[in-house]
């Protein structure tokens, strides 16, 4: 058995910590709604998805980021402290979930494809220190270019993020535990020994059922939750 600070517990958050919206959703409103986004920064993004749309379909729709070009990093902490902590929409059976392992003396990572500061906004409400390890976007001079820093943190990136966590922390991954709800999360789910599909899409529940893994439906209701630490991990620095 190794000691309880080398077992990690890794959680994606859209759709598995957070109920939709998802996070950017959530944050795309509040920029429209203050008219920081309008049709330049739509056309820039629909330019960037017909550029890429047919060779990467992902990166043209969920990886493209123009429409935040030109806009000031700091646009994300007026919309963090603008709402309220219960609008987040975290489930509360996945807090009570974190709170668990933070009993255990669990290492608690949140790896996800949103952006770093909403990832960071969104830890600040639980209960407990976390570390980080989401999307970068590239800034110059306090303001977004559009374009990511690194990898989007999907798919493999999220399995080599997680192998590469554990060997720089020490962390056994066949005694680490991690949390997904969608087949993209699969890699990650993979890379741990202890496996928990989290209102699994279809797909992935087909996995979790035929593998034996846990799979658990999680209440959409609303929950306010202290704010803690949080430490940031970029996706370059966990390779």
């Amino acid at each position: 058995m190794n000691s309880p600070e080398s077992i990690g517990a890794f959680f994606d958050l859209d759709g598995t910590l957070v109920a939709p919206p998802s996070l950017e959703w959530q944050f795309l409103g509040y920029l429209l709604g203050r008219d920081a986004i309008g049709g330049a920064e739509i056309g820039r993004w629909l330019g960037q998805c017909a550029k890429h749309l047919f060779r990467d379909p992902r990166a043209a729709t969920t990886g493209n980021k123009m429409h935040l070009a030109g806009l000031r990093e700091s646009l994300v902490a007026d919309w963090a402290n603008s709402v309220a902590p219960d609008s987040l929409r975290i489930f509360p059976a996945g807090i009570e979930r974190v709170a668990w392992h933070f009993a255990q003396g669990h290492r608690v990572v949140l790896i996800s494809g949103t952006l770093t500061p909403l990832a960071e906004a969104l830890a600040r409400r639980l209960p407990g220190p976390v570390e980080i390890c989401a999307t970068d976007l590239e800034a110059r001079g306090g303001y977004w270019t559009g374009r990511l820093d690194g990898e989007r943190m999907s798919g493999e990136a999220k399995a080599r993020a997680v192998r590469s966590l554990a060997a720089r922390l020490g962390l056994a991954l066949w005694e680490s535990y991690s949390y997904g709800n969608s087949i993209t999360d699969l890699p990650m789910l993979d890379s741990v020994g202890h496996r928990v599909a989290v209102n699994p899409t279809g797909r992935l529940r087909r996995v979790a059922r035929r593998e034996g893994w846990q799979s658990c439906d999680w209440e959409a209701s609303v929950v306010a939750s202290p704010d803690g630490p949080v430490r940031r991990l970029s996706p370059k620095a966990a390779r």
